[in-house]
């Protein structure tokens, strides 16, 4: 955590209401007792954000802003890389202040949001922007101290995957055995295609006719491409379909049902 100059936040003031802008600027080399402290960050619901070639949808960001002076305007925004002055990608480029409500029951502390759109095509040029993504989190209080904490909590960002599945021979005898092919594939951000994801571990399911359960049969790795291929005993009329549960950088897949008629 650290206190900034005005100068170091500059991108904010266009949003920032003018009557809570420092009046003048100074800086801290540590923090003191009584900086502005955050918590409660939540971005996306805490639900990952998984984002396919031409992804467009908005993410917001919640927090808790507390300052014994209190608060009198707050801001966050995500950033990706080793450190704030290196980062790679920041999210969005030129951060709002949130909009902050003050409890009603203490004056020291304001639930903040804001809303960031995001889009693949414009936001995500490398493969490496998948994964883990940090939330800034800065406020202002009311004697015109800033202070920001570059790691207040984390976001993740992840490439979308589609898996298929095809089993064959439809119908078929029962006790015969019965192929199941499919692909894995995943969004490639640079290449703006989804390309085969190797060597990952996807399960084989089935659900019997008139259930609505799927059971696991058997796990399948991912071949050269995100070929998939395996076989299984016909038992009894249902869907086959393979399940893929993601990465920390790809999100979860699971293939529509493949119905087999077994006689």
């Amino acid at each position: 955590m650290r206190i900034r100059p005005a100068v170091s936040v500059a991108f904010l003031t266009a949003t920032l209401s003018a009557s809570v802008l420092p009046a003048t600027a100074r800086a801290a080399d540590t923090a003191a007792a009584d900086d502005t402290t955050f918590s409660n960050i939540v971005v996306n619901g805490g639900k990952d954000i998984v984002l396919g070639l031409t992804t467009r949808e908005t993410v917001t960001i919640t927090w808790t802003a507390h300052d014994p002076e209190g608060v009198a305007a707050s801001w966050a925004y995500l950033w990706h890389g080793p450190n704030t002055d290196d980062a790679d990608g920041i999210l969005p480029l030129y951060p709002p202040a949130g909009t902050c409500v003050v409890s009603p029951t203490d004056p020291t502390t304001s639930t903040c949001k804001v809303s960031i759109a995001v889009s693949t095509a414009r936001d995500f040029d490398h493969n490496g922007l998948a994964g883990a993504w940090k939330v800034l989190a800065g406020a202002q209080d009311t004697d015109d101290n800033w202070t920001e904490t570059d790691v207040a909590g984390t976001a993740n960002f992840k490439r979308n995957a589609k898996v298929t599945v095809n089993a064959s021979p439809e119908p078929v005898k029962k006790g015969r055995t019965i192929t199941v092919t499919g692909k894995l594939t995943r969004a490639d951000w640079e290449s703006d295609t989804y390309t085969g994801y190797r060597g990952r571990t996807v399960q084989l399911q089935f659900r019997k006719k008139g259930s609505s359960v799927y059971t696991t049969l058997k796990t399948v790795t991912s071949g050269a491409g995100g070929t998939l291929k395996t076989t299984t005993k016909a038992k009894t009329d249902g869907y086959y379909r393979f399940a893929f549960t993601g990465t920390p950088t790809t999100g979860a897949s699971t293939a529509t049902g493949d119905f087999v008629d077994v006689r």
